[in-house]
C-alpha cells in the first residue's frame, strides 16, 4: 500500500493524457522515434509546467482580489516566469478562441452555410405548417365522407332487402289503380 493519501500526493492524480501527449509528439516530430522514457519525461513536464503556471495564475488572481483566473493572470504569469516569448503565441491562440465562441453564439454553421436569412427559414416553416395542417384537414375529410359514404351505403343495402315486398305490393297497388284508371278514361271516351 502507498504511504501518501489523496492531501499529501496529488501530483499522482493529476497527468495529462499519454494519448494527447503521444499525439502531440507526433505532430511535432511526424519522422522521429521517441522512447518511452523520453515520452514519460516531456508527460512529467508538461504536467509541471500547467501546474506551476496555474499556481502562478492563481497567485496573480488572488492578489488583484479576483475569484476566477482569466486569461489576463495566465499571460502575466507567463511573463513574470520568464515565458514572454510564448505571449504573443497565446494571444494568437485567445483571440482565435474567443472568435470561435463567439462564432458559436451567434448561430449554428449548418445556418451559416446555407446562405438564408433567418427571417426567410421561418417564413419557409411557417409554409410547411401551414401545407401539412391542409394536407391534416383534408385527409380528415375524406376520412370522414369515406366514412359517411360507408354508413349511407350500408343503409341502402338494409333497406334494398326490405323494400322490395313492400315496393312489390306498393308497386301492384299502383297498377291496379293504374288499370283501374285507364278503365275509367275509357268511359269518358266513348
Amino acid at each position: 500500500m502507498d504511504d501518501c493519501d489523496n492531501a499529501t500526493c496529488p501530483e499522482d492524480e493529476l497527468t495529462l493524457p499519454r494519448s494527447s501527449v503521444n499525439k502531440m509528439i507526433k505532430e511535432v516530430l511526424p519522422h522521429l522515434r521517441v522512447a518511452n522514457n523520453s515520452r514519460e519525461l516531456i508527460l512529467n513536464c508538461c504536467t509541471e509546467f500547467i501546474m506551476l503556471l496555474s499556481s502562478h495564475s492563481n497567485e496573480i488572481c488572488e492578489k488583484k482580489n479576483k475569484k476566477t483566473i482569466l486569461p489576463e493572470h495566465v499571460i502575466e504569469a507567463l511573463r513574470e516566469l520568464g515565458f514572454g516569448d510564448y505571449v504573443p503565441e497565446v494571444n494568437d491562440v485567445l483571440s482565435n478562441f474567443k472568435s470561435e465562441i463567439s462564432s458559436r453564439k451567434r448561430g449554428n454553421k449548418k445556418l451559416d452555410k446555407l446562405g438564408i436569412s433567418e427571417e426567410e427559414l421561418l417564413r419557409q416553416q411557417q409554409e410547411l405548417f401551414a401545407q401539412a395542417r391542409q394536407q391534416h384537414y383534408e385527409a380528415e375529410l375524406a376520412q370522414h365522407n369515406a366514412a359517411l359514404a360507408a354508413a349511407a351505403a350500408a343503409a341502402n343495402n338494409a333497406s334494398v332487402g326490405e323494400i322490395p315486398a313492400a315496393t312489390l305490393s306498393g308497386v301492384q297497388q299502383s297498377s291496379a289503380e293504374q288499370t283501374g284508371a285507364d278503365e275509367d278514361d275509357d268511359d269518358y271516351d266513348t
